[in-house]
Order: C-alpha cells, then structure tokens, then sequence
C-alpha cells in the first residue's frame, strides 16, 4: 500500500496549476488564420487539450475543415510551438489558492515535482514568467521523453531524478491522462474538479477529487487517516 504521506508530490500544469486556455487559443488561431481557417472560441480549445500540442493542432484543424495532409502536420505542430513561445504566459492564470498552497507544501516538507504535456521550449519560459522555475526540483515537459501522458514513462522519469519510490509519491492532476499515468507508475492520486478533464471527473478513478486547490493539504491528511482508498473518487466536498 502506498505511503498516503508522500515525500514527493507530481503535478500536472494545464488545467492543475494554470488556467493557459486563453494563450493556447491565441497561438492556435493564428496557425488557422495561416491557413485561412475560422478561429476556435475558447471552450472548443478546452475540450481538445491535454493530450499534447501535436494532438490540439490535429484536433483544430479537423474541427475547423479538414485534415492536415501528414507531410504538413510537423510543420504546422512546430509552427503553433513558435506561436505560442511567442507569448506562453500573456494571458495565463493560476487557479485560486495555487501560489499559496505550493508554498505550503514545500515548506511541510514535501518535494515537488512537475510532468506536463506541454512542449519542452513553451514550458520554461511559462515557468520563467509565473515565477515557478525555482518552485519544483524536477520539470518535465513533452519533447525529452519519447512517450507522454497516460504512459507513465515521463512520470518514472521524474521520479527517478527525484530519486524517490513510487511508494513514497503522490500524483496530482485534472485529466484522465494524469490518472492512469499516475496509476501505471504506482502512485495514488489526487484529482482536481475545475480543470479541463473531457469526462465527469468523479469517473477518473483517483483517489480523492477537491474541488479547490487549497484543498490538497487536507486531501494529503485524509489519504493519510485512510490508506486503503485507492481507486476511489470520493470527493472532498
């Protein structure tokens, strides 16, 4: 049975931390106006993120025509990258209680970790900007491991550097990706309801949902009075 009071806490980014809809819709409209595509209004981006950017440019361009001829697609996908490192953090946000509550987490002792699906060369400037860069030991970003979210190789990946067990850990995300990343690597998680899951979030098979960020201390505590409650979705509300 996993340790319920972790050493390390993995978060995911988009959708856990920050709310980035706003800057992805930017730079993915400009890729469609370069094409002489309609532009996406901000709910049909919420509904195609999370499974990475190659995956958003794909989805964009079957939702606005049709799609993409494949000796087209690398090129598009690095063109949407160059949008969007453009300007990673003009209109992103943090969720409520995010700053304050990462803080508190770090100074309980706890070592925190990020693994997103968010290209590599987007996701270190954001950090930069959201003064996050010197809040985790380890990031990881798409790019560098071959496989992403829900394969839980970029989750080992953070955990080997952290140098800590699968036991010893806890996962923390808003998607399906996130659970059963987090799952297959053997960690419990814990599962935000306000994030940009495409599915009713109580169905994600975590262990714990929160409806606020500031509630993930108490969800900590609550995993701790009852280590046996893995692979429930019991809410904290």
């Amino acid at each position: 049975m996993p340790n319920t009071s972790p050493a390390a806490i993995v978060f995911d980014l988009d959708g856990t931390l920050i709310d980035s809809v706003p800057d992805m819709r930017h730079a993915i409209n400009r890729l469609l106006a370069a094409f002489e595509r309609r532009p996406l209004a901000a709910e049909e981006v919420r509904e195609m993120v999370g499974d990475g950017a190659a995956e958003l440019v794909r989805r964009a361009f079957v939702t606005t025509g049709t799609s993409l001829a494949p000796e087209h697609q690398g090129a598009a996908f690095e063109r949407y990258v160059d949008f969007y490192a453009e300007r990673p953090a003009s209109l992103t946000t943090f969720y409520p209680g995010v700053p304050e509550t990462l803080e508190a987490l770090a100074a309980a002792g706890h070592r925190l970790a990020l693994c997103t699906n968010k290209p590599e060369r987007v996701m270190r400037p954001l950090l930069d900007i959201l003064g996050l860069s010197g809040r985790f030991e380890v990031v990881l970003g798409a790019g560098v491991v071959a496989a992403r979210k829900p394969d839980p190789a970029p989750v080992r990946w953070v955990l080997e550097r952290l140098e800590v067990a699968p036991a010893q850990a806890l996962m923390v995300g808003d998607s399906r990706n996130d659970v059963l990343s987090g799952r297959a690597a053997g960690l419990p998680v814990v599962a935000v309801s306000y994030g940009y899951a495409r599915m009713p979030v109580a169905d994600l098979g975590a262990d714990i949902v929160i409806d606020q960020f500031s509630e993930l201390p108490a969800a900590l505590a609550r995993l701790a009075l009852n280590p046996d409650r893995s692979g429930t979705t019991t809410g904290t509300r």
